[in-house]
């Protein structure tokens, strides 16, 4: 893999995208810290420009800024773009039904997209996060209808637990109804747990994963050290960047001691820690597509650089080995080399996947 326009397929869709999709979370300051229009144009010029054609969004980043920015930024070049956006997360505070996973809120969020992105069609609709109160068979039906309608092409979905992902694919399976297509979850070199059970079903029931903050929330890049842990106990609470990865836990010394053997990888092979720790991403074979986001076009064409890098089998054990999860039940349990012996009586058994 070496250039963007290396495609693959999404899942088991027939849908070709870009081996890295360019996230725009970043696109817009709503937030305080994100690119501003122009900026912002420089780095999806330049990613389409190098062949480039999967780009993600969502209804309430930077409070509508960031669709409405890729609205303009798709103008005269719509057909060649894979564009992919979410629902779920609320945009009228104080309104119940202004966020969730239901109907209502479904289809009040993808029409709201669809005018701030200036388009007549998503071609991939995540659901953002499982609100553990609309049933299944809603949230199903309600993307099916979308799709039917040609308002919505595939579907998505982020941030749930393994077992409802799989319990909505074999429900959309057994039904006739859309079935999905992507999985967005965290994973990166500080964030691993989801190899325990979220990648393989990913592999298994034919999804392509997404992972988005691939760089640890900038962790693996480099920029943090030892001086900017908090103090015992305590997390920052505040809008700005380093005040939202330290408030999301990962910001300690276990990834700090990571980020440093990325940083050592990095050396050897003559690249970035951003780009080693993109180019590990790649490794997993259930992952489509890295979402890299940038608010500076120098930073998003370093991170487009990670499909040059090329990692050595003693770096790849050199990263798995200070990044390793440690097993969870009942992976802990039947791994165990008598629970091995009794399955397998000492017998050798070749797995294919």
């Amino acid at each position: 893999m070496t250039a963007l326009n290396d495609y693959r397929l999404l899942g088991r869709s027939g849908l070709r995208v870009s081996p890295l999709a360019l996230g725009t979370m970043t696109f817009g300051q709503d937030w305080g810290w994100g690119a501003d229009e122009a900026e912002a144009g420089r780095i999806f010029d330049a990613y389409l420009e190098r062949g480039g054609n999967f780009v993600d969004t969502s209804v309430n980043y930077t409070n509508g800024a960031s669709e409405r920015i890729v609205g303009k930024l798709m103008d005269g070049r719509r057909d060649r773009i894979v564009l992919s956006t979410k629902f779920t997360m609320t945009r009228v505070p104080g309104d119940p039904n202004a966020g969730g996973n239901h109907r209502m809120n479904m289809v009040r969020s993808v029409e709201q997209s669809l005018r701030q992105l200036g388009t007549d069609r998503i071609e991939l609709l995540h659901l953002h996060a499982w609100d553990d109160t609309t049933r299944p068979e809603e949230v199903l039906r309600a993307v099916d209808d979308l799709v039917r309608a040609g308002k919505v092409l595939y579907v998505g979905i982020c941030n749930t637990p393994a077992w409802r992902v799989a319990q909505l694919q074999t429900m959309a399976d057994l039904r006739g109804w859309t079935p999905l297509a992507a999985l967005q979850i965290e994973y990166s070199l500080v964030e691993r747990s989801v190899e325990h059970e979220l990648m393989p079903m990913a592999r298994t029931l034919g999804l392509g994963v997404m992972p988005w903050s691939p760089l640890g929330g900038g962790i693996l890049s480099g920029k943090y050290t030892a001086a900017d842990l908090d103090a015992q106990g305590e997390r920052e609470v505040s809008a700005t960047r380093k005040g939202v990865i330290a408030s999301s836990g990962l910001l300690n010394e276990t990834s700090l001691r990571i980020a440093d053997e990325v940083t050592a990888v990095a050396r050897d092979v003559g690249a970035t820690p951003s780009q080693v720790a993109l180019a590990w991403t790649l490794l997993n074979p259930a992952v489509a597509a890295p979402v890299i986001g940038a608010r500076t076009l120098d930073q998003a064409v370093a991170n487009m650089g990670a499909l040059d890098v090329r990692l050595a089998p003693e770096h790849i054990a050199r990263l798995d080995a200070v990044s390793r999860p440690a097993p969870i039940f009942p992976q802990r349990f039947v791994g165990q080399p008598m629970v091995q012996q009794l399955i397998f009586g000492g017998a050798a058994v070749a797995q294919r996947l």
